[in-house]
């Protein structure tokens, strides 16, 4: 299993608001290896709040289908976006994909 994290930071108070986005139903959920999608917020900094939203995949393959996919293109076309305006609009400051391979885990004895 992979796990791919999508660490975003936004202008602070978007996190809480943009957060559904990512994990509203749609055609990943079909997808072919994919396990499920999890946002965590962090607003320790002033100047930023960060989301990490982590993907679960079977493999790297799994996710390169769906990066690869009419389906994210998609989900991650931006209604008229392009002009420089657009981009000084978005509460979006930058953003860093990390892929991790998981090596262990624990879970809770009940």
């Amino acid at each position: 299993m992979i796990i791919v994290t999508n660490r975003i930071q936004v202008k602070p108070g978007f996190a809480a608001r943009m957060a559904p986005n990512f994990t509203k139903p749609g055609p990943l959920q079909q997808f072919e290896g994919f396990h499920k999608v999890e946002v965590l917020i962090s607003t320790d900094d002033p100047t930023y709040d960060e989301m990490s939203v982590n993907m679960y995949w079977e493999s790297k393959e799994h996710f390169q289908a769906w990066r690869n996919s009419d389906a994210f293109a998609a989900a991650h076309q931006r209604p008229g976006s392009g002009s420089e305006g657009d981009k000084a609009d978005s509460p979006i400051i930058g953003s860093k994909i990390v892929v991790a391979e998981l090596a262990s885990s624990i879970e809770a004895l009940r």
